[in-house]
């Protein structure tokens, strides 16, 4: 019984393979997400807006559409650029260095005669001269070095899914790109402060609180670089 379903999902994870040969990978559908979600339902506005008719009579113009206005990402269903310029590196370098070493020694020559009575019920050779000598050394150094280089220039648009109660904007984006048969994405999301926005509606990724930035792919590339289900199973169980 065991094996049978073994064999079954194995069958199963091998069939749903087998459907992806000879095609390109698909898109995720976008009506579904939540993003077109947040759009499609903006938040309830907080400010009166000023009648259209009372606006044109000034030469003033408030709209957000004016030569002047504020084209920030602000409340649910805006828009804004994430710019994720990553330019990492790391270098730690350790090494230590230990040594110990200790010796003694415990004789008694003579007291009230009572060595030399004892030396005589010893074997030949024994004394209580020389009673007790020890003599103990250890040593031991390590290195340790880590190098790390990360490096990653993207720019993906964002939507507002959520304002929370302090003003402060959640924030997630996707962005899906097929080349042939392998397609990448990317994903963002976040939590950003309007302030933090730039006049270009544009906010990079170090200002992004609790910032979830995924850039993967999936194809045939992708599937021939990961290692087979067996594989994987061998390198968790074999302890060698």
């Amino acid at each position: 019984m065991r094996h049978s379903m073994i064999l079954f999902l194995v069958l199963t994870a091998s069939c749903a393979r087998l459907e992806d040969v000879g095609r390109a990978p698909e898109f995720k559908p976008v009506e579904t997400g939540y993003e077109v979600s947040a759009m499609a339902n903006p938040g309830l506005p907080e400010t009166v807006e000023i009648p259209r008719e009372i606006d044109q009579a000034s030469l003033w113009n408030s709209g957000r559409r004016s030569l002047l206005g504020d084209r920030r990402a602000e409340t649910r269903g805006d828009i804004l650029t994430v710019v994720i310029e990553i330019d990492d590196r790391a270098e730690i370098s350790n090494s230590s260095e230990r040594s110990r070493s200790g010796t003694e020694s415990l004789g008694v020559p003579s007291l009230f005669g009572l060595p030399q009575r004892i030396d005589e019920r010893l074997p030949a050779g024994a004394s209580m001269a020389d009673a007790v000598s020890a003599t103990s050394s250890s040593a031991s150094s390590g290195d340790g070095s880590v190098r790390r280089r990360e490096k990653l220039t993207l720019r993906v648009a964002a939507t507002v899914v959520n304002e929370l109660r302090n003003g402060v904007l959640q924030i997630q984006g996707s962005q899906e790109v097929r080349v042939n048969f392998e397609l990448r994405e990317l994903i963002v999301t976040g939590y950003v402060r309007p302030q933090d926005i730039s006049r270009q509606n544009e906010i990079t990724y170090d200002k992004i609180a609790a910032a979830r930035i995924s850039y993967g792919g999936r194809g045939q590339i992708t599937d021939v670089q990961q290692p087979r289900y067996g594989q994987q199973v061998a390198d968790i169980l074999l302890p060698f």
